[in-house]
């Protein structure tokens, strides 16, 4: 029997299994915690991406509502349902949404916290409770020095609110913005322009090209705003001439002939600043006093030579109940200067499109630009199109351009250049940037 016993304890047969025994608790802990690290860490990206995304939600809703946080934590959990597909319910309390100070971080600044309490497959089982999981972000909204001065205000996304066209070159110190949301051509191109600009920006996509030299590309940027939005033309302002044609008074048009020391009201006492159209012939030539001309209801055509200083033409309607407003059309063999006022009501702008222009396919206005044409002031069409062909080597020249939709277009070998409004004061043209940008600070 000892001898049995012996032979069995120097007997190493099995030792594998003894010792695979051994250590299979260890194995299936390790097993256990790298799930649990790998779940852990799945559910933690998961949670942080939805704190990223609510973050920079609440600050949109922040800088949409001037700084305002009423709507904020709205804004938040709309954002949260949006993101949360998974199941993973927050623990009661959260999101916790604050609103640290502006600093050089950047402004309207929104941060969100977020907890969620899952129970791990192998830990769980020797916890009493679930692990409680935080994630938390911190936007912000980051200004941008980009100064704009061809801004298309078109919205729809079935239009394209620039269009570069033609073989011209544009040179400039400003950027390009398009409030177009289109997904595809925000700003669009036609033909084979030059474009040498600090940026490109856009509610929606930009098509890029190897011809145009652009800084930096910013598609799908917040729209930028009007800066004229709120000048109504106002009717009481207008004194619009009438003429003597048999026994009866008929508006008056503003041409070459029109003496302005003796242009008057049928009443005879008010001093005209109000025509029912602009011409000025081919060969002739209008030279303007300093002041605002108002066309009500009809059109302004320029085939000869425009001069005014300090002054804005205003495509109106003296009738506040009428959208009947003319186009501006300069003749590509006419040459205009103008400079816009540096006060009152139109400081700023050379010509004015009241906002009551009907938008249709025919409805557009086209300016040819050449070498001896300047307009230093905006140049203003918010509700329709504006063409603008430059046929010359023009000087860099303080010009904006805001309209509906702005097609800018030439001939092969020109080169049109433009000034940033912050270079401009002697014409009052207003500094428009592009909008804050927003993204995460911590």
């Amino acid at each position: 029997m000892l001898k049995r016993f012996r032979r069995l304890w120097k007997d190493k047969r099995g030792n594998a299994l003894l010792i695979a025994t051994a250590f299979l608790p260890v194995l299936v802990g390790s097993a256990g915690l790298a799930t649990d690290t790998i779940q852990w860490a799945l559910w933690k990206r998961e949670l942080q991406r939805a704190a990223d995304s609510a973050a920079i939600a609440g600050v949109y809703d922040r800088v949409q509502n001037d700084g305002s946080t009423g709507q904020t934590n709205a804004a938040v959990n709309k954002d949260l349902g949006f993101n949360q597909q998974t199941g993973m319910a927050l623990v009661a309390g959260y999101p916790q949404v604050s609103f640290p100070g502006d600093d050089a971080n950047g402004t309207n600044q929104v941060r969100v916290l977020l907890a969620v309490k899952k129970r791990l497959a192998f830990s769980g089982m020797f916890m009493d409770a679930a692990p409680e999981i935080q994630a938390a972000a911190t936007a912000a909204a980051v200004t941008s020095a980009m100064e704009i001065c061809m801004l298309g205000l078109e919205k729809r996304a079935s239009k394209s609110g620039i269009i570069i066209a033609g073989n011209a070159g544009v040179s400039s110190d400003c950027s390009l913005f398009s409030n177009s949301e289109s997904t595809n051509q925000s700003i669009d191109k036609n033909g084979n322009p030059s474009v040498t600009a600090p940026s490109m920006g856009a509610a929606g996509a930009i098509q890029k090209s190897s011809s145009w030299n652009v800084g930096e590309y910013r598609p799908y940027s917040p729209q930028i705003d009007d800066p004229f939005e709120n000048i109504n033309p106002a009717p009481s302002e207008m004194k619009c001439a009438k003429k003597l044609q048999g026994n009866k008074y008929v508006d008056a048009v503003l041409d070459e002939n029109t003496d302005l020391n003796n242009s008057f009201e049928a009443d005879g006492v008010t001093k005209a600043n109000c025509f029912s159209s602009l011409s000025v012939g081919a060969g002739k030539s209008l030279n303007l006093p300093s002041g605002t001309y108002y066309i009500s209801g009809g059109d302004a055509f320029i085939q000869g030579s425009l001069t005014c200083t300090a002054c804005t033409i205003v495509l109106t309607n003296s009738n506040p109940s009428s959208d009947v407003i003319g186009t501006f059309k300069v003749n590509s063999t006419a040459t205009i200067n103008m400079t816009a006022p540096t006060s009152g009501t139109y400081a700023g702008i050379a010509i004015f499109q009241d906002r009551r222009a009907k938008d249709s396919n025919s409805a557009n206005n086209l300016i040819n630009g050449n070498s001896s044409s300047v307009i230093n002031g905006s140049i203003y069409f918010p509700n329709q199109e504006l063409i603008y062909n430059g046929t010359g080597n023009t000087a860099a020249v303080c010009t904006m351009f805001i309209a509906k939709r702005l097609i800018f277009s030439g001939d092969s070998g020109t080169t049109n250049k433009f000034k940033k409004a912050s270079e401009c004061s002697a014409y009052a043209l207003p500094v428009v940037q592009t909008q804050l940008r927003v993204r995460l600070v911590a």
